[in-house]
């Protein structure tokens, strides 16, 4: 199993001091974040994608190419890319440039987004979600294999025998599809991609459910291999379980005001995700195994990518968490 951190980069203030963080300083926490998971021997590092204020990052190859430049082992991903939005040929160029930085580390994750700012943001309209993504996606796939390229779809001028430059170092740009519904988990599969699944609320056994889905799915396409699973969610490693339900619900209730309509999250509701059926990985190390154990057990994932730099946390306590997981909890899983 591969383990890992992502990040969205979110400018939450820390609710403790109330002191907001710079755009600047979140970018080089990041960074920092991804020299040390290279160093401590983690697999995979995710960047999120926003386009909102609450964020720093909405140039997602940019940011991996910096985070490439200071790392020599850990692969990259997009976590995830919103290509109903984007341009696929821009897209393309920017992560096979970041590509070339890293030497070959660079991944992809296409999804639709927890927002849907980017929609009006970039002239397009919502209600082509699929037909968009869809398109998009397809050409993605004739980039990818090769150049020149000719293609033609509804949304984008056509391309004829257009030259696409420059090429990844990797001889194909590796891709996931992001999803959490039972159509799109079973459309990823009958398309042939691997999938990435957000476990974000919710129990262990319906994310189950949606694996199950989609194994059956990609059976019965007929591909060949076997199907591959990334789980992502939100993570929490602390020495004590006080540590987790005192010291970081502040954090994590401040970052989860949007799905609560601005409030704070819930106590309760906290404490219900941090119980053994629900897909919130967080505790000390004994727990943090634990629950990673049951839900891949479940899920039958073979790539964990957890979300550890949550709710405006001082730095020097997001790295030692980012040390534990990456030390002990990696080591005993392994």
């Amino acid at each position: 199993m591969q383990l890992g951190i992502y990040t969205f980069g979110d400018l939450t203030g820390d609710p403790e001091t109330g002191r907001p963080i710079t755009a600047a300083a979140r970018m080089r926490q990041m960074i920092d974040l991804a020299r040390q998971a290279d160093a401590q021997g983690l697999d995979i590092v995710g960047v999120g994608e926003h386009h909102g204020a609450g964020f720093v990052n909405s140039a997602t190859a940019a940011t991996i190419a910096a985070m490439a430049a200071v790392t020599e082992r850990i692969r990259f991903t997009s976590a995830s890319t919103l290509l109903s939005t984007a341009d696929p040929v821009r897209t393309f160029q920017e992560f096979a440039t970041a590509d070339l930085v890293s030497g070959g580390r660079v991944e992809l994750v296409f999804g639709r987004g927890a927002f849907t700012d980017n929609f009006p943001l970039f002239g397009f309209d919502l209600k082509d979600y699929d037909a968009l993504f869809l398109e998009k996606l397809d050409l993605f796939s004739v980039l990818n294999k090769g150049s020149p390229v000719t293609w033609s779809g509804r949304f984008r001028p056509p391309l004829n025998q257009a030259e696409i430059a420059p090429r990844p170092v990797q001889k194909q740009l590796p891709v996931f599809i992001g999803a959490v519904s039972r159509d799109s988990v079973e459309r990823a599969a009958m398309l042939g991609y691997p999938l990435a699944m957000p476990l974000l609320g919710g129990k262990i056994a319906g994310y189950a459910q949606l694996a199950a889905a989609y194994r059956a799915a990609w059976d019965h396409a007929g591909h060949s291999g076997t199907p591959r699973i990334a789980a992502y969610s939100h993570l929490h490693v602390s020495r004590t379980e006080d540590e987790t339900r005192q010291d970081f619900y502040p954090y994590y209730a401040a970052y989860m005001k949007p799905l609560f309509r601005g409030q704070a999250m819930p106590r309760e509701v906290f404490e219900d995700w941090l119980g053994p059926e629900s897909a919130f990985v967080g505790g000390t190390v004994a727990q943090v195994v634990d629950k990673l154990s049951r839900m891949r057990e479940a899920i039958g994932f073979t790539r964990y990518v957890g979300q550890i730099d949550i709710g405006g946390q001082p730095a020097e306590r997001v790295s030692a968490g980012l040390s534990i997981f990456a030390t002990e909890v990696a080591g005993a899983l392994r």
